[in-house]
């Protein structure tokens, strides 16, 4: 499995494998979206890449119910997080090699570096408390 699509018949499948300390990515996009479209294929490829973590494609139509506070300004949107702290959410260049570069430093952060980054302004108090994708799944079930 490289990466899981989240749809109404496998919230609680994707929630359990979010659970726990690991890293989340989270492509969001729209079918309807030719950018979305060529991304996908480059989202799986670093999910091949980085078997160690959990990518889940979310297209924000589909899953409203889920994502539909969330403010996506552009596609694709990233969300990157470890356990419960959000490290990054916003719009990516659809370059693979971006949004490779931005997960492997997030990963290389020292948990305590990850929770204090996460606290250091205001953007990322608010995706602290807006964008963690296991309350957003956990608020739709």
């Amino acid at each position: 499995m490289h990466s899981l699509t989240l749809d109404l018949d496998n919230r609680d499948a994707v929630a359990d494998a979010i659970a726990g300390d690991r890293w989340v990515v989270a492509c969001l996009c729209a079918a309807w979206c030719g950018t979305c479209g060529g991304y996908r294929a480059a989202f799986e490829g670093i999910a091949a890449r980085h078997p160690d973590k959990v990518f889940v494609w979310i297209d924000i139509e589909d899953q409203a119910d889920v994502v539909g506070d969330l403010d996506v300004d552009n596609f694709p949107t990233l969300l990157v997080q470890r356990d419960d702290t959000v490290a990054f959410f916003g719009t990516m260049l659809p370059d693979p090699a971006v949004a490779e570069r931005l997960l492997t430093a997030q990963a290389e952060l020292p948990p305590a570096e990850l929770a204090r980054l996460a606290q250091s302004s205001d953007e990322r108090r608010t995706w602290q408390r807006d964008c963690n994708l296991r309350t957003l799944l956990q608020d739709a079930g």
